[in-house]
C-alpha cells in the first residue's frame, strides 16, 4: 500500500524536476559562460524512466532487511512532537551521510554510485541520474538502524527520498556560495565539490542536508576559485551510450574478479575501495594522493639536483 502510495506521490514530481531541468537546459544553453549537453540530459531522463520501471521488481535487499529489523524493533516510535521528528532527522542525516560515504569507499555500492558522477557537466539533470542497480548492492542497509529503533520503515524510505529531493537544486554551477549556512548546510558549492573529479576534492562532502558530519569526521573540503571543479569521473566516461552508463562500474569490477587469485583478492575486488589492487598500488584515492605526493617531491628534489650531462 505505502509503495502505491509512493508512486503516485514520486510521478509527478519526477515529471516537475524534469521540466525544471529542461528549462535550466534551455537558459544555460543561451549562456556564454555555461554549456549544455542535451545528450547527456537525455542519457539522464532515460536512467529517471528506467529506475520508475525498476521500482516495480518485488525484490529489494534493503527493504527485506528493513522488515526484519522492524520485526526486532526495541520500540515504536511515532511520529508526534518536535522530539521525534528531531530525532528522525537527525538520524536520517547521520546514516545519510555513511550511506553516501559508504557508496564512494565500497566498490559493490560505487557501482551503482557510479552512474550519478558519470556526467562530465553538473547540472539539475545530473541530480537524478541515480542508476538502476540500487536495489541490487542494497547500499540502504546504513538506514536500518533507524527501523530498528523504531521508526517505521516506510517513514524511514520516504524521508530519505526527501532528502534526495532536497539535494536536487544542488546540483548547479550558477548558485554562488552561500555565506555562513555553508557551515551547516550542504549547499551547491559544497555539491560542487563532492562531484569534481580534482584530486584534492575527490572523497569529500558527502552530506545529505546538512554538511556538519562532513566537518566532524573530517571529509569536508571548501570550493576553492583558484581549483575549479572538473566534473565527472576520475577516467571519464564519453559516450551516451546508456547501458555502458549503466553497466560500466559492474562489468569491470566482475572482470576483476575473474581474474582474482585468491579469496583475499576477491573480497577486496568486490568490497575494497575503488581502484584497489593487491600490490597495493592502484588508482584508488590514497593511492593516487600518494603518488601525486611523490611526484610533487621528486620535481622540488629536481630544482636543486645538477643537470645531467648529455650521453654521448
Amino acid at each position: 500500500m505505502f509503495r502505491h502510495h509512493q508512486a503516485h506521490f514520486l510521478y509527478p514530481v519526477s515529471a516537475l524536476i524534469i521540466v525544471i531541468s529542461l528549462i535550466e537546459g534551455l537558459v544555460l544553453a543561451h549562456s556564454r559562460t555555461h554549456k549544455q549537453d542535451w545528450r547527456a540530459t537525455g542519457v539522464s531522463i532515460l536512467d529517471l524512466f528506467g529506475r520508475h520501471l525498476v521500482a516495480l521488481v518485488p525484490f529489494s535487499l534493503a527493504h527485506s532487511l528493513f522488515n526484519l529489523a522492524w520485526e526486532h524493533r526495541v520500540a515504536t516510535i511515532p511520529l508526534q512532537g518536535i522530539l521525534a521528528l528531531t530525532t528522525l532527522f537527525i538520524g536520517q542525516e547521520f546514516c545519510y551521510y555513511w550511506y553516501h560515504r559508504a557508496a564512494h569507499r565500497v566498490r559493490w555500492f560505487w557501482a551503482t554510485h557510479a552512474v550519478h558522477h558519470s556526467s562530465n557537466e553538473l547540472n539539475l539533470s545530473a541530480a537524478y541520474r541515480l542508476g538502476w542497480t540500487g536495489k541490487l548492492t542494497g547500499n540502504a542497509i546504513t538506514f536500518v538502524p533507524l527501523v530498528w529503533l523504531g521508526f517505521r520503515p516506510e517513514v524511514v524510505s520516504m524521508t530519505l527520498t526527501i532528502n534526495l529531493l532536497y539535494q536536487f537544486w544542488l546540483h548547479t554551477t550558477w548558485i554562488p556560495r552561500l555565506g555562513w549556512l555553508e557551515y551547516v548546510l550542504n549547499t551547491p558549492s559544497a555539491h560542487r565539490v563532492h562531484h569534481a573529479s580534482n584530486l584534492d576534492y575527490l572523497d569529500a562532502n558527502y552530506g545529505g542536508v546538512l554538511i556538519i558530519f562532513d566537518r566532524l569526521f573530517g571529509t569536508y573540503r571548501p570550493e576553492r576559485d583558484q581549483e575549479p571543479c572538473r566534473y565527472g569521473l576520475v577516467t571519464p566516461i564519453t559516450t551516451p551510450n546508456l547501458l555502458w552508463i549503466e553497466f560500466h562500474a559492474w562489468v569491470g569490477m566482475f572482470r576483476d574478479v575473474l581474474r582474482a587469485r585468491s579469496p583475499r583478492e576477491v573480497a577486496g575486488y568486490l568490497f575494497g575501495p575503488p581502484g584497489w589492487l593487491p600490490c597495493g598500488n592502484g588508482e584508488t584515492t590514497l593511492d593516487l594522493r600518494r603518488r601525486a605526493a611523490g611526484s610533487r617531491v621528486g620535481r622540488s628534489a629536481g630544482d636543486f639536483a645538477p643537470p645531467s650531462v648529455p650521453s654521448s
